[in-house]
């Protein structure tokens, strides 16, 4: 006997997936790429106050892909690294602006947890 639940079902759950998850899709993201500087402006709710938080830092990676699409931030604050993972279109970003673009050749930086100062500094990218 054929089990064509199996067959068919993954196919089908995917393509409703799709079409329930397509109306959280934000188009407001700008293009950005591994090595950017970006802000990146944070809804936070504290009691019944909100207010935007406003976190910059390099983009050391860019996961999954779609909807799903995740991408980190890292920054050094008070002489610590912080690294935060968002959804790329994650509601609670108010928005995300590129300060520059960054030159560098991998796809993910995680090298950069390792060094400090200058060693840590990402090229510019030239026009």
């Amino acid at each position: 006997m054929i089990n064509l639940s199996a067959a068919i079902l993954p196919e089908h759950i995917m393509k409703a997936t799709d079409l329930i998850d397509a109306g959280t899709v934000r188009d407001d993201i700008p293009d950005f790429a591994i090595g950017d500087t970006v802000k990146v402006h944070v809804k936070v709710v504290e009691g019944s106050k909100e207010r935007i938080q406003v976190f910059q830092g390099a983009v050391i990676r860019r996961e999954h892909g779609g909807v799903h699409e995740t991408f980190t931030v890292r920054k050094v604050s008070y002489g610590v690294g912080v690294e935060r993972i968002w959804p790329v279109h994650c509601p609670t970003i108010d928005r995300l602006e590129v300060v520059s673009r960054g030159d560098v050749r991998r796809a993910k930086l995680y090298y950069l947890r390792d060094r400090v100062g200058k060693r840590a500094k990402i090229r510019e990218l030239r026009d």
